[in-house]
């Protein structure tokens, strides 16, 4: 059941109207006594979560017994992020989520159901897994709470995704974002119909009916000053709440251009991008915007790791981004690689193919770690003075010397795409 619903591509929604969205919705729920809030973490910031989390503390005060942010297999938020983000949320509300030991199995969508999703790629069940609070601590609500936008695992983000891989376990997490580099980063991004989620809806259906979940959705844009702000907002139960959100994000948040791209640069705000795990957003959301030959320039200030997890960071270091045939043979050779997927799956969607370069200019690696991976290292002052994010404007820039470069300053708002690679774009050329 959808039970509120509100926006459009033009419409600006500002805290007042989400507080006033949300406790509409919760009024129709009725009465409830033990709330989980299960918003994103520091790497969903520009999501409006935190307000809308803090909402959902005044309207429901002391029976807002737990905050489980949906990390996956993100390291913990620090106190220091859940200030920034979840300020006016009592900071002793917050769960930590361990995706290596601390989940429980709902049930198992079938190997069968696998191998026809993935067009005969896998066979392999899939366990649909959640964070045991949800269900060993008889909460009569749960919120799941994050942004609808383009994602390279599963088409679109959120929605059951937010539970069933936000607080997921190690073999669910795994498998399912194998499951979507092996069939296609580039078939399923913008896109709701896609493998990964129809595992997630099965898991839903067959195993998750009796959780008393409710999504809260947004869709976020830019206004026309280019400030970060909401244009939608959708609560409901069900499937019909995230489509419609999907909906507008698909209208909001994927740029179709023209022509593909020679050159293009992506900033990454160092509070939210660390590692190269989150900030290689840079290369899944403009790949099919880079032409042949095309160089990709990451300004990433803040990134010193590769992984959020160790040993997904020393899997990353051994085997690199070398593309999809050189990963799923290194799948085939090798145990490690094999027993964590979703680093495999990361190291595809890493990759350029062979296409275009990419050049990183990493804070805080050095020249040996990033060239030891497959990129290419670009000096991060040198770069930083030459393309400096202070001067640039989201899109196109033409520098004093002639050059014109394509400007990203968040890659995680959005899908930019060459109309010619991208099923079913129809919209005109546009930046933002």
């Amino acid at each position: 059941m959808l039970f509120y619903e509100r926006g459009s591509a033009h419409e600006v929604l500002g805290p007042d109207d989400l507080r006033a969205g949300l406790f509409e919705a919760l009024d129709a729920l009725g009465p409830r006594e033990r709330v989980l809030a299960v918003p994103p973490d520091i790497t969903r910031v520009h999501s409006f979560a935190g307000p809308l989390t803090r909402f959902a503390g005044e309207f429901y005060g002391a029976r807002l017994r737990d905050v489980l942010p949906a990390t996956g297999t993100h390291t913990p938020m620090t106190a220091q992020e859940i200030g920034a983000m979840y300020a006016g949320v009592p900071p002793e509300l917050f769960r930590v989520h361990d995706w290596r030991g601390g989940t429980t199995t709902l049930g198992e969508v079938p190997a069968a159901f696998i191998r026809e999703v993935s067009e005969g790629r896998l066979d392999y069940a899939w366990p649909a897994q959640v964070d045991r609070l949800l269900t060993e601590d008889a909460f009569d609500l749960i919120l799941s709470i994050g942004q609808v936008v383009p994602h390279e695992v599963v088409g679109m983000a959120n929605y059951n995704k937010n539970i069933l891989v936000g607080t997921g376990g190690a073999d669910g997490i795994n498998k399912s974002h194998f499951l979507g580099a092996v069939y296609g980063m580039e078939r399923m991004m913008g896109h709701t119909d896609t493998p990964v989620r129809r595992v997630l809806n099965y898991a839903t259906e067959h195993f998750a009916r009796d959780l008393p979940i409710v999504y809260v959705q947004t869709v976020v844009g830019r206004d026309g000053a280019g400030r970060l702000c909401v244009r939608g907002l959708f609560i409901g139960d069900d499937a019909a709440c995230f489509e419609r959100a999907a909906a507008l994000a698909r209208e909001v948040n994927v740029i179709c251009l023209a022509a593909p791209l020679e050159k293009a640069v992506v900033y990454l705000d160092p509070g939210e991008y660390r590692s190269t795990w989150l900030g290689n957003k840079s290369i899944y959301r403009l790949r099919m915007a880079m032409a042949d030959g095309g160089e990709l320039i990451v300004l990433a200030p803040g990134v010193r790791m590769f992984g959020e997890d160790p040993e997904i960071d020393r899997l990353i270091r051994a085997y690199g981004y070398g593309g999809t045939a050189a990963v799923l043979d290194a799948v085939e050779r090798n145990a490690d690689l094999r027993a964590n997927l979703s680093a495999a799956a990361h190291l595809i969607h890493g990759s350029s193919e062979g296409r275009f370069t990419i050049t990183y200019c990493p804070g805080g690696m050095t020249r040996e770690a990033v060239e030891g991976v497959g990129f290419r290292y670009g000096d991060p002052d040198a770069l930083s003075r030459r393309y400096a994010p202070e001067a640039l404007r989201d899109g196109w820039n033409t520098l004093p010397d002639g050059e014109r470069v394509f400007y990203v300053s968040n890659p995680g708002l959005g899908l930019w795409a060459w109309r010619d690679r991208f099923e079913g774009a129809a919209a005109p050329e546009r930046t933002a």
